[in-house]
């Protein structure tokens, strides 16, 4: 479990003041030598000027790619606008879970590591600390915005040595999904929405105690933010930037609540997201967990063609 993670790292991020290196501070306090680092990443554009802290964990497997190893990494990535909305809201907002569940996944792996335990794959994670995000106007309900542009964020997070990506946010501000907890999506794979990973659903399943929950996704969600169409949320925005299959994790609601709410995390939601991603992490470095089937893609790029233009801002206007 990852309870213990959750709540330290929650009494961290809830902080008008808190940054990226109080962030690193706390998973070194766990394990000294954690390849962890943090540094601003500063707005282009109409968001010059402004900032957030980039944090990013490496955690080596003991057959992964950082040893020389040839088991698979995996990135698990903390998608949001920001953890807080000062001085418009007072407090961890609800858009913040992402970066929550980041955290505590990075902090349970270091732990489990002095404890003897080690995943054969090399595991990446990466979120972004920024207390004082603005809001921005989306229907059914507000969104947080974000101090820089979601490409910038994307050309962070994203590397090439990624083989699969687990992207988590918030994403309880729309009629889609409409249960408390969690949900995948279907694989993003360079413009195409795949069918559901089996292997995730027989992961989701074990670690929930439930039946799966599956989020819908469209051709919109998958396209890059800045072409003004009209997206749930971020969660997909990192399969614009890689070839690497992606699968977001979304932390659900049953009612509709804005991602700037404040008192609109649970725990234990949090917490559910985040040992599957775990679990996901173990097996997919085992090589017992595929995102999708190699055989179908190749089919159906060899019969459709390619949909990487999806992954593009597409034709400029005339």
């Amino acid at each position: 479990m990852l309870i213990k993670q959750v709540i330290e790292a929650f009494d961290i991020l809830d902080s008008s003041t808190v940054s990226g290196a109080d962030v690193v501070s706390y998973l070194k306090s766990i394990r000294p030598d954690a390849d962890a680092c943090t540094y601003p990443l500063e707005g282009t554009g109409e968001k010059a000027g402004k900032s957030t802290d980039m944090v990013k964990v490496r955690i080596p497997g003991s057959r992964g790619k950082s040893r020389g190893g040839d088991a698979p990494t995996i990135g698990l990535l903390g998608r949001l606008g920001g953890i807080g909305a000062r001085p418009e809201r007072v407090g961890f907002v609800s858009d913040g879970d992402g970066a929550l569940a980041a955290v505590a996944l990075a902090a349970k792996l270091l732990d489990m590591q002095n404890k003897g335990d080690f995943l054969d794959g090399d595991v990446f994670i990466s979120t972004h600390i920024c207390p004082n995000a603005p809001t921005a106007p989306h229907k059914p309900v507000p969104f947080m915005g974000s101090p820089v542009n979601m490409a910038q964020v994307n050309q962070e997070e994203v590397s090439p040595e990624l083989d699969a990506i687990l992207s988590v946010d918030t994403t309880k501000g729309n009629r889609i999904i409409n249960t408390r907890g969690f949900a995948i999506s279907p694989t993003v794979k360079d413009g195409y929405i795949l069918r559901v990973s089996e292997d995730l659903l027989d992961i989701m399943q074990i670690t929930t105690g439930k039946l799966p929950q599956v989020f819908a996704l469209t051709m919109q969600d998958i396209t890059p933010y800045g072409n003004q169409i009209y997206h749930v949320n971020s969660i997909l925005q990192p399969s614009t930037a890689t070839s690497a299959p992606v699968v977001g994790v979304a932390v659900t609601a049953e009612t509709m609540v804005p991602g700037c709410a404040t008192g609109a995390s649970h725990f234990s939601d949090v917490e559910e997201a985040a040992r599957f991603m775990l679990e996901t992490a173990k097996a997919f470095g085992r090589g017992e967990c595929k995102f999708y089937d190699e055989e179908e893609f190749s089919r159906l790029e060899m019969l459709y063609g390619s949909m990487k233009h999806l992954q593009t801002q597409g034709r400029r206007e005339s």
